[in-house]
Order: structure tokens, then C-alpha cells, then sequence
């Protein structure tokens, strides 16, 4: 090294602080050296980081480096300076260095003890022991030790090597785990009564070899017609055998208590040595067991003072190295707790009794039992009066804890006050397993776990629910027009079951799996059976997103053409009286979830037959105005749809389930402090399996992975979201219209034609968003999806799918269109979402196509213009596909539709084709489908087929309908 003196040495002094470590430094401070003493010293030192790691600090007066205790020992026994450098030792760092060397080895050979004197849990304490085998080390230990005396400081390598181990302990996993694993099986607070424990310790540790012929424990044996509870030690064979019982005489020794047993004559002259160690250890560790007059072990203890030794002076003395042995069904009787066994009296769920409701009262005997005992209110009561921790009935023992007597008395205090329990008390004991009663305050459920015994009846009828296949298939009515695939008639079947019970419902299929045709045939279901008179009848009331009324009413008309269909939506809406005569005039009233709180008093005049919420995920939040009014609608059956009934929360699910079984989970506070927090504070697997059993039968879920299920799916299923226009788009339709047709026979035929095909276009930028059509561009901060249903409605799908994990790719004729599809469901899905469109460079291209189609990134949508996306492209990550405006052109959106529907698609794929209600869209869509005046060759020649028409035949195909929107 440059500059480097190598003539003469480096000395080095060296001082040993307890609990910091070696400090190191020049013998005197110079600038030469001292400066750079660090890079010196650890030049070649990779445990360091070449010295990056050594702390500089004040000690002793002057500027020193700082050794941990651990590398200390590592360092000083082989010192890696800078090459060249010629190191000396003042007397004391040479000592230093040479008790390195020796504590270096220790550590490699475990030449290591526990010293029982100064151990501490907190603090395990080490001492350096050279075995028989090694003089030499020992010679050096006995060296070291003598110059540590006379340097004054007797003990600092004892110190040293109780910092290094422990260091050790802490860093390296396999020796921590190994320290662990051998205090668990002999007891941290072994040492604690001192050195003469010691040796115990190194024999239980494997260090040592025991020497005794026998081992010793402390007996605690139960009661029997002549005694009470018994303590006495008690010495087995070291191979195992017979534990013999002796009786502890004090200062007078020990005898046996049978005569007829016989201690091996080489055991006698051990044993009052043995067994006084032993008392010694009982004595400090729980020394009430200890006679304080003749300083004998107590022979007979107390009810309570037995239970007091099962449940923690057992503990107390394991930890400490004392061996016990304590009855063999202790631990069997220590973790049973009482349990609420009922067995129901009455026949309700029989053709004679048949149940209405989940507060019906239920009458049944009732016990309670631990283990194999069943005790009646009065023998619990007289066995509580009695204060007793420990008690033995009819040939078992039974373990009272104070706490659970309290929760029992309160228990049946309040069963007392309810004159029973209702069915939802009993199916929650039955199917969760507990059940908090409550009685005023939200937050004083008592609860229990409960066996309860169902009738025959309600056992059949539970059997059903949990096993869905079960439930008896109703008919069908002729009048539905269409038909039912096997799982949704299985739902229709599940629904009518459950109203038959007036149990509420949650239909939770997986979107795409016909929820809609379910209530519809179900509605019809209802209907016939009230003309057949066996059933209620009535109107029904069906509360969704306006972004779906259309839809509802396109669907009915389709499968349900003989429903009579009232839609209660719009300015013009009926109030008062006349609402009242027209929604009993009809089976059907539809409104949306916004118009409930604002038409309370309309909608609470008729007594509802079915009240049924579509995208039920809008109540989620049990605070909102909304909600509260949905709630106070009376009905005869409630029902909810959602394909997710838990978004984020489970407060989520008990909003849902409070509205089709008010009180069913409870009240919300009870839910929280028993479910709620069990599940969300450390994901209790058996909080989680009781919640799914206490839901399950009145939710009925199905998703397109089900076995059941993916059979009776086509490989492609297209369907189409019918949507009304916003009022706002229905005025500025209306314009367009308007300035369209006048004067349009006087213009010029080029000139006709720019102009139809011109406000073609506009119409059907309006269809997707006012915005588009007005122009505003992607940032414009009106871009409100509730402005138009159809962007509104593709979100809450978007949103849907997201949630089941799965990925759709969603088409638009329009680039601005996209870019703020992009933005609001970014915004709404929390995923990024590409946009692929004309304008995008390959490399990009590519990159997006395969950041989406790799399953580990994020993402749910992918949006496409469709003469971008609509060719060429491989996108099988997604199996949903929207046609969000419509082309009008078969071929063309087939094409697009097969980026997902084609070779190396695993899933089945839902194609979603977006139509307007009461515009030209839907007026186009019917002529294609019916294929009246176009065929699909004409269709193929774009849209200049519109710019042929007659002005007449234009105005019919432009016209808003009035009735398909604004009502």
C-alpha cells in the first residue's frame, strides 16, 4: 500500500466491555495509522464488508474500533490485514487475542456448558469446559482464566462466551431451532434453582450421562373412597417400568406407602440424595406444596387446590425441570367445554305444522352436555351453586370453568325470556354451531356451541337445501316460451321450494348463466299456481339498475309474452291511486333501484307477492337511504340476484341476506363481533367453514366450471343487452331526427346521401354516450357513465367479470369511445385495461397482446376498435366478448368475435351484443335477424344500403319510440 511504513509494527491494544464487545486501537493514537485503521485491519475481511460494517466509538478515553463479542472471537483468532502489515500486541490485546484463539475453537468443538449460577430465561448463561479428553485445551482455559483474574476482571471470558453463543443462537437458523427444540423438551427455567440443577440439565440435554439407576417425578393421584386428592414423589426405573409411590417424611426421609413393594438394594443409598434435590426444586418452585412445619411434601390437598396444581403448578414445574405425573384423563377433561344439546318437540316443517318464516317458535328438551354426560338445567345448576372447579358425576370427571357457568346461566336466562327459540336460532345452532342470543344491547350475545336433534321433517327439508339436486323439480308452464337448461330448472325448482317455506332467496349464478329466465319462469310458476288456487297471487315487484329495464322488458317479452308488464320509470310515471290500480292490474311491476326511496310511499301501498332485486350488490351499503327503503317494502317472498353477493366486505353479504331473511346472520353488530372479526383479524378456517354452512342453503350458487354446469353450456353463447336511452340522449336523438329529414327530398342525390350516412353516424355516437356526440373529447369531465345505460350497464358486467377472475375483450367503432372506456374502467376495476386501435405502433401492439394474455399480469378487459382487433389477432385469455356499438355487419363481428372463440380456447365464451331500445339500432337488429328487406349479402356492402331508402322508409327507421325510453 502506498505510504505504508513496514518497518516497524503496528501495535494494537485490545479491552473487553461486557455486553458491547472488544474494543481495538493503535497502543498509541496517531494520525498516521489512526485514520485509516479500519481499511488496514479488514483489508481482506469479507464478514465485514472489508471493514464497512465496524463501528467507531468513544471508550476508555479514546477513539477505538468496536468488535461484536461474535466477531470478536472470529477476527482476533485469524486477522486478515492488509498484506505487508506487520501487526504487534500490547500485553492486555494479546491476551485478548489469545482468549479469541481459545473461545474459536470452543465454539468449533463444544467446549461449552450451561452455567446454572448465573442462567437466566431471558439470558441463558455459558461456561467454557474443556473435556478429560483435550489437556492441552484445558491447560490453555486454566491459563487464560489466571490472567483474566489477575488483570482483574475474574468472569469476562465467561462473559465473552455467553455473548458469542447466544449470537450465535440468534443468527444461525439450525442451531436456533436446534436450542429450541431441546429447551422444549426439558424447560427453559431449568436452571433457575442454580448450580446444582446444572448437572439435571446436561443429563436431560444428552451433554452428561446419568449416572441415578432411577428417575424421580411428583404424583398427583385422584380421590378414591379413603383419601382426597394425594401428592407424592414417585421414582421409576431409568429404563422405564412401574412408577413406585413413596411417602415423604420429612427430616425422617422416605418410605414406601404398599408394603409390598421392594426398592433394588443399589437404590437405597441414592435415594434420600436424589429425592432432597428434588424437594429442593418443588420448594422453589412452588413452595405452598412444601410443609412449612417439618419442610415435608404436603400429602392431601383441596378440590380446589388439586385444580390448581392440574391447571398451572404442573406447568410451573415442568418449566422448571420437574417431572409430574398427573391423572390420565386431565387433558381430555381439561379442553371440554359444555355444550347445548336440544332435540325439537314440535312437528314444525310437517304437513300439520307447516313452518312460515324463520321466526317461528320452536319447542324442544334440551341439556347440557360434557363428554359422555348429559346434565338437565337443574343438576347444572345445583353443580354451579356448588362452586366447585372439579367434580366427579356418575364415573367422570367434569371441569367447571367460571366463566362458562356464567355464559350458561345467562344462556338459559334468556332462552327463559323467549319462551323458546325461533327456526333461526335453531338452523344457526344447527349449522354454524353456535348461536349468540341476544337480549337488548347489540353487543351481549351470548353464544354456545349446540347440537341440536332436527325432526325428521326439517332434517329432509335442511338435506334439500345443502344438496340442491335434492329438491324436487316443479313443472314448468306452457306459457314460458323457451327452454330451460337442467341447472335452471333446478333454480326454478330451488326458488319455489324456498317460498313454499317462505324462506327468502339469493340467486348467485355466475353472469351468462341465466338468472333472468330463472325468475322469469319462476314468475310463471307462481302465477299458475295461483290460478290453479293453491297459491297467493298478486303483483310482483322487480327493483334493478335503470341501465337494464329495457333488457328485463325485451327478456319478457321474449319467454313471458302472457305476463302482463308494468314499467314504473320515467317523468310520467303513475302516483297515488292510480300507481295502485295499475301495479295490481299487473303481474309485473319493474323500477329501478333510484326511484324507490323517491316513490316509497307509491310502492309500500300494494302488498307485493314477490319482491325481487336484480344486481342485488346495490343494497351492499345497509346505511344508504336506498337500501332502508328497499327494506320496508312488504312481500309475500323476497328474492335477491347478484353474481357477487360479497364484493369487498363481508358487511356486503349480511346486507343482502337481512334483505331476503331479515335477521337471518343477526343483527349487524352481533355479525361483526362473531363473525366479522374472527375472519378478518386472523382468517379463522373455522369462523369461515360455519359462515359458508349458515349461508349455504339459502344461496345458490353456480358457476360455469361447475361439472354440472360446463356439459349443458354451448361452446359459444351470444346474447344481446338490450338498453334504454337516458332522457337526455332521447332529446338529442329526437333533434337529429328532426334536422335530418327536413328539406332532405330537396337536396342533391351525393349530396342526400352524406347527410344520412352523417347523422347515421351521429345517432350511433349518441347510442354509446351524449359525450361522444357532443364532442368533449376523453378528458372532458362529463363523461358520466350514469348518463348513458349503456356505458353504464358494460361497466357493472366489466366489473362482474373482474371479480370472477376472468378476461373479456370489448369492441367499439369509435376511438374516442375507447379511450374513455379505457379510463372508466381503469377507474372502476383498479387493473390497467389497453387500448388497441389503428393509431398504435406494432411493438406496442405486441406488447399489450401479450402483457394480456399472460395469466400472472394483472388485467380483466382489453378494448379493441373493431377494424384494429378485428383480424389477425390470437386473444384466448378472454371468454367474453362485447359488441359495444354494433356494426351491423354478421361477418364482420363474427370475425371480431373469434379472437376469443377459436383453437386453444379452454373456457366457454359469452358473446354480449349491446342494442338501444326504441332506435335505429334495435330497429336494424330486427330487420337482421329476421332477415326481412336485407340479406346477409346486402348487409355485407357496409352501411351505405341506409343511404337508398326513402325519405319515408328513413323516418321509420330513424323514429325514436318514445315508449323505450324516458318513462
Amino acid at each position: 500500500m502506498r505510504g505504508l511504513d513496514t518497518t516497524g509494527p503496528l501495535v494494537l491494544d485490545a479491552r473487553w466491555a461486557s455486553g458491547e464487545g472488544v474494543y481495538v486501537m493503535e497502543e498509541r493514537q496517531t494520525n498516521g495509522y489512526g485514520v485509516r485503521l479500519k481499511r488496514l485491519l479488514f483489508a481482506w475481511h469479507a464478514p465485514s464488508w472489508y471493514g464497512s460494517e465496524i463501528e467507531k466509538k468513544e471508550a476508555f478515553g479514546r477513539t477505538m474500533i468496536l468488535l461484536p463479542p461474535l466477531l470478536a472471537v472470529e477476527y482476533l483468532s485469524l486477522p486478515k490485514p492488509v498484506r505487508m502489515l506487520n501487526l504487534g500486541w500490547t500485553p492486555d490485546g494479546q491476551r485478548l487475542k489469545d482468549t479469541a484463539d481459545w473461545l474459536w475453537d470452543a465454539l468449533q468443538n463444544g467446549w461449552f456448558v450451561p452455567d446454572g449460577v448465573r442462567w437466566t430465561p431471558e439470558r441463558p448463561a455459558w461456561r467454557p469446559d474443556a473435556p478429560a479428553s483435550e489437556p492441552e485445551a484445558a491447560g490453555r482455559l486454566h491459563e487464560l482464566q489466571k490472567r483474566w483474574d489477575e488483570a482483574g476482571q475474574p468472569g469476562a471470558m465467561d462473559d465473552w462466551l455467553t455473548t458469542a453463543v447466544n449470537s450465535v443462537i440468534e443468527t444461525d437458523s439450525a442451531v436456533s431451532s436446534a436450542w429450541h427444540s431441546t429447551l422444549s423438551g426439558i424447560g427453559s427455567a431449568v436452571l433457575l434453582g442454580g448450580a446444582a440443577d446444572e448437572e439435571d440439565w446436561l443429563v436431560a440435554a444428552g451433554i452428561r450421562k446419568d449416572l441415578f439407576p432411577f428417575r424421580t417425578a411428583l404424583q398427583l393421584t385422584e380421590p378414591d373412597e379413603n383419601h382426597g386428592w394425594r401428592l407424592r414423589p414417585a421414582i421409576q426405573h431409568r429404563d422405564g417400568g412401574v412408577w413406585i409411590p413413596l411417602k415423604d417424611l420429612g427430616a425422617g426421609g422416605y418410605m414406601l406407602i404398599s408394603g409390598e413393594e421392594q426398592l433394588p438394594e443399589e437404590w437405597l443409598p441414592l435415594l434420600e440424595e436424589r429425592l432432597d434435590r428434588e424437594r429442593r426444586k418443588w420448594q422453589t418452585t412452588a413452595p405452598e406444596l412444601i410443609d412449612s412445619e417439618d419442610g415435608s411434601l404436603r400429602s392431601e390437598l383441596s378440590d380446589n387446590e388439586a385444580y390448581t396444581f392440574l391447571e398451572s403448578t404442573s406447568l410451573k414445574l415442568l418449566q422448571a425441570g420437574c417431572p409430574v405425573l398427573l391423572p390420565s384423563w386431565w387433558e381430555t377433561v381439561r379442553s371440554r367445554k359444555f355444550r347445548l344439546k336440544a332435540k325439537m318437540k314440535s312437528s314444525v316443517g310437517s304437513a300439520e305444522q307447516p313452518m312460515f318464516g324463520l321466526n317461528e317458535l320452536v319447542q324442544f328438551d334440551w341439556k347440557l352436555a360434557v363428554g359422555n354426560l348429559d346434565l338437565s338445567e337443574a343438576e347444572f345448576l345445583k353443580l354451579a351453586e356448588d362452586n366447585r372447579r372439579l367434580m366427579r358425576i356418575g364415573g367422570e370427571w367434569v371441569h367447571l370453568e367460571p366463566a362458562d357457568v356464567d355464559r350458561i346461566k345467562k344462556w338459559m336466562k334468556q332462552v327463559g325470556k323467549r319462551k323458546g327459540l325461533t327456526l333461526r336460532d335453531v338452523l344457526e345452532m344447527h349449522l354454524r354451531g353456535t348461536s349468540p342470543l341476544t337480549d337488548g344491547d347489540e353487543d351481549d350475545g351470548i353464544s354456545l356451541a349446540a347440537e341440536v336433534e332436527l325432526n325428521n321433517h326439517l332434517s329432509k327439508w335442511l338435506e334439500q337445501l345443502q344438496q340442491t339436486n335434492g329438491v324436487p323439480n316443479v313443472d314448468i308452464p306452457q306459457s314460458f316460451h323457451g327452454e330451460l337448461r337442467p341447472y335452471q330448472h333446478q333454480g326454478v325448482s330451488w326458488l319455489a321450494f324456498l317460498r313454499r317455506f317462505g324462506l327468502g332467496a339469493i340467486l348467485a349464478d355466475d353472469m351468462g348463466l341465466g338468472k333472468t329466465v330463472q325468475f322469469t319462469a319462476y314468475l310463471l310458476y307462481v302465477k299458475q299456481m295461483f290460478e290453479a288456487g293453491t297459491g297467493r297471487g298478486g303483483p310482483s315487484l322487480l327493483v334493478c339498475p335503470t341501465s337494464v329495464i329495457g333488457n328485463w322488458e325485451k327478456e319478457l317479452e321474449r319467454f313471458a309474452p302472457d305476463l302482463k308488464v308494468m314499467l314504473h320509470y320515467g317523468p310520467k310515471r303513475d302516483k297515488g291511486a292510480a300507481f295502485e290500480a295499475a301495479a295490481n292490474g299487473a303481474d309485473l311491476v319493474i323500477t329501478s333501484y333510484s326511484l324507490v326511496p323517491l316513490d316509497e310511499e307509491e310502492l309500500g301501498r300494494v302488498d307485493w307477492n314477490v319482491l325481487c332485486l336484480d344486481e342485488a350488490q346495490n343494497i351492499k351499503n345497509v346505511n344508504t337511504k336506498q337500501s332502508a327503503s328497499i327494506r320496508r317494502l312488504d312481500a309475500y317472498h323476497r328474492i335477491a340476484m347478484t353474481g357477487t353477493p360479497m364484493e369487498n366486505r363481508l358487511t356486503e353479504l349480511w346486507s343482502i341476506f337481512d334483505f331476503i331473511s331479515p335477521g337471518y346472520l343477526g343483527r349487524l353488530g352481533e355479525f361483526r363481533q362473531h363473525v366479522i372479526a374472527p375472519i378478518e383479524r386472523t382468517r379463522d378456517a373455522e369462523a369461515i367453514a360455519g359462515l359458508q354452512r349458515w349461508t349455504r342453503p339459502f344461496m345458490l350458487r353456480r358457476v360455469k366450471s361447475d361439472p354440472m354446469i360446463v356439459d349443458s353450456l354451448p361452446d359459444k353463447n351470444e346474447a344481446k343487452m338490450f338498453v334504454s336511452l337516458t332522457a337526455e340522449q332521447g332529446a338529442l336523438y329526437e333533434n337529429i331526427v328532426s334536422d335530418l329529414l327536413d328539406n332532405l327530398d330537396k337536396e342533391g342525390p351525393m349530396r342526400r346521401r352524406g347527410r344520412i350516412l352523417s347523422a347515421l353516424t351521429k345517432l350511433k355516437q349518441l347510442c354509446d354516450h351524449p359525450q361522444l356526440f357532443l364532442n368533449d373529447g376523453v378528458t372532458g369531465s362529463e363523461w358520466d357513465s350514469e348518463r348513458s345505460n349503456k356505458t353504464a350497464r358494460l361497466l357493472e358486467m366489466v366489473e362482474e367479470i373482474a371479480a370472477e377472475g376472468e378476461r373479456c375483450l370489448i369492441f367499439t367503432q369509435f376511438v374516442d369511445m375507447g379511450m374513455m372506456l379505457k379510463r372508466l374502467l381503469e377507474e372502476r376495476t383498479g387493473l390497467p385495461v389497453p387500448y388497441l386501435h389503428g393509431g398504435v405502433p406494432k411493438a406496442q401492439r405486441d406488447a399489450m397482446i401479450e402483457r394480456f394474455k399472460d395469466p400472472s399480469e394483472p388485467g380483466c378487459a382489453f378494448v379493441l376498435s373493431l377494424k384494429a382487433g378485428g383480424t389477425g389477432l390470437n386473444l384466448t385469455a378472454a371468454n367474453h366478448v362485447f359488441h359495444f356499438d354494433r356494426w351491423w355487419n354478421p361477418a364482420v363481428e363474427n370475425q371480431a368475435t373469434d379472437r376469443a372463440f377459436r383453437i386453444g380456447q379452454t373456457k366457454k365464451v359469452q358473446v354480449h351484443k349491446f342494442v338501444t331500445l326504441g332506435t335505429l339500432e334495435e330497429r336494424i337488429d330486427q330487420m337482421i335477424d329476421r332477415k326481412q328487406t336485407l340479406n346477409d349479402q346486402i348487409v355485407s356492402q357496409s352501411e351505405q344500403w341506409v343511404t337508398e331508402m326513402s325519405t319515408d322508409e328513413l323516418r321509420e327507421l330513424f323514429a325514436l319510440r318514445k315508449d323505450r325510453f324516458g318513462r
